[in-house]
C-alpha cells in the first residue's frame, strides 16, 4: 500500500475501520448496478469516459487534453465535468464571459485552451448530457471528464488511469488509502495507462507492471509520462526557458505536484514550494503572501512557476499579476513505446464504428 504524505500516515492507518466501512458501500453500489438494481444511461452518441480508481493526481486533465488535441480538429467534440469547488451548481456551458469560479479550474482550462470546443459542467452528468445535446446538437464526441466511479451513464469506451507510483493494486481505500471505487472496477475498463512514468521507462518494468495490473484479454494496457513545455508568463504569454542558475517559487493547488518537484531539482539551482489545497481558490492575501516569500528569494534570476490548473484560478488578479514574473508551466501527456498511433486509432475506430450503426 502507499500512503502518501509520511506525517499523515498514522492517522491514516488509525482510520482503518472506516476504510472496511467505505469499501463495503462502494462494493454495495457496484452490485445494485452489477445487479440492475440502479440503472445506467445509454446515448445514442459516441462518450469516452477518462477516470481513476484512486482520488486525484493521476493525470486526467492532460488525458482529456491529449483527446481534445488529437480529436478536436476532425470531430465536433464536447467535454463535460462535474466542475468541481465552483460557486455555482446545476448545468452550464462556458462562454466567451466564463470565469473558473463558474464551471471550475479544469473544465476552465479546456475552454481557453481549445475554445472550438464545448465545454460543459454538471453534478448529474445523466441530467447534464441531454442539455449539452439540445445546447449543440452538433456534438460528434463527449469526452466524461472523472466519471468512470459514477456508472450513472454507460459510456461506450471507458479509460481508466493509474499513477506508476501508486498503482490502484498497491493501494487501499479511503481514508486510509487513495482508492474511491473497488479494485475490480478495473476490469469494466476497455484501456488502462499507467501515468507519469519515468520517461526512460524500460520493457522489462512495464512487463512487471503489466503482470501485476493482470489486464483482461479485452483491455489494452498502455504507459505514458509527462512532458514540460516552456513556461510562459501568465498575462503577456512571453516563454522563459527554466535555467540552471534559477531561483524558483513554485505555486500550487494541485494533488500530485511531486513530478513538477522532480523537474525543478534536475533544471534549477533551487525552489522553494507554496503549497495549497487542490483546487484552491486564490484570495488577496494568498497574492500578497506570494509576493512576500517571493521577494525573499535570493539570486538575480528568480522566478514564480505554477501550473495551468492554478493560472486559470490566478487569471483573476491578472491585473495585479501583468507585471510580476509569474510563469506557467504546460503539461503533455506522451506515450511510451511508440504505443501513441495504436491509442489514437483505438479512440477512432470507436467513434467512427458507433457512429456507423447509430
Amino acid at each position: 500500500m502507499n500512503f502518501n504524505f509520511p506525517l499523515l500516515k498514522p492517522l491514516r492507518m488509525l482510520l482503518f475501520p472506516f476504510s472496511l466501512l467505505y469499501w463495503v458501500a462502494i462494493f454495495l453500489r457496484n452490485k445494485l448496478y452489477d445487479w440492475k438494481v440502479l440503472k445506467s444511461a445509454s446515448f445514442n452518441i459516441p462518450i469516452v469516459c477518462v477516470g481513476n480508481i484512486a482520488a486525484g493526481g493521476t493525470g486526467k486533465s492532460p488525458m482529456v487534453e491529449w483527446l481534445l488535441r488529437q480529436f478536436g480538429k476532425e470531430l465536433k467534440m464536447a467535454t463535460l465535468s462535474r466542475g468541481y469547488k465552483r460557486k455555482t451548481s446545476g448545468y452550464a456551458l462556458a462562454n466567451a464571459e466564463t470565469t473558473a469560479l463558474e464551471i471550475g479550474d479544469e473544465p476552465m482550462q479546456f475552454h481557453l485552451k481549445f475554445p472550438h470546443v464545448s465545454v460543459a459542467v454538471g453534478e448529474e452528468r445523466v441530467v447534464a448530457v441531454p442539455l449539452l445535446l439540445h445546447d449543440r446538437p452538433e456534438t460528434e464526441l463527449i469526452v466524461l471528464d472523472d466519471a468512470f466511479q459514477h456508472r450513472a451513464i454507460k459510456a461506450g469506451l471507458n479509460i481508466v488511469l493509474t499513477d506508476y507510483s501508486n498503482l490502484y493494486s498497491r493501494d487501499w481505500y479511503l481514508p486510509t488509502g487513495d482508492l474511491r471505487d473497488e479494485k475490480r472496477s478495473a476490469e469494466r475498463a476497455d484501456i488502462i495507462v499507467v501515468t507519469k512514468c519515468p520517461a526512460n521507462l524500460s520493457e522489462q518494468q512495464a512487463k512487471e507492471i503489466e503482470k501485476e495490473l493482470e489486464p483482461a484479454p479485452r483491455q489494452e494496457l498502455f504507459f505514458a509520462s509527462i512532458s514540460y513545455g516552456s513556461p510562459y508568463q501568465l498575462v503577456s504569454r512571453q516563454e522563459r526557458k527554466l535555467e540552471a542558475n534559477m531561483e524558483v517559487l513554485l505555486v500550487t493547488g494541485i494533488a500530485n505536484p511531486k513530478p513538477l518537484k522532480r523537474l525543478l531539482s534536475e533544471k534549477v539551482a533551487s525552489y522553494e514550494q507554496m503549497v495549497f489545497s487542490d483546487h484552491h481558490i486564490f484570495t488577496i492575501d494568498d497574492i500578497k503572501e506570494i509576493e512576500r516569500r517571493f521577494s525573499q528569494l535570493g539570486g538575480n534570476k528568480k522566478i514564480i512557476l505554477t501550473t495551468e490548473k492554478d493560472a486559470v484560478r490566478l487569471m483573476k488578479f491578472q491585473q495585479d499579476l501583468a507585471a510580476w514574473s509569474l510563469y506557467v508551466l504546460p503539461i503533455e501527456m506522451v506515450f511510451l513505446f511508440n504505443k501513441m498511433d495504436r491509442f489514437k486509432s483505438i479512440i477512432g475506430t470507436f467513434s467512427r464504428q458507433f457512429s456507423a450503426s447509430a
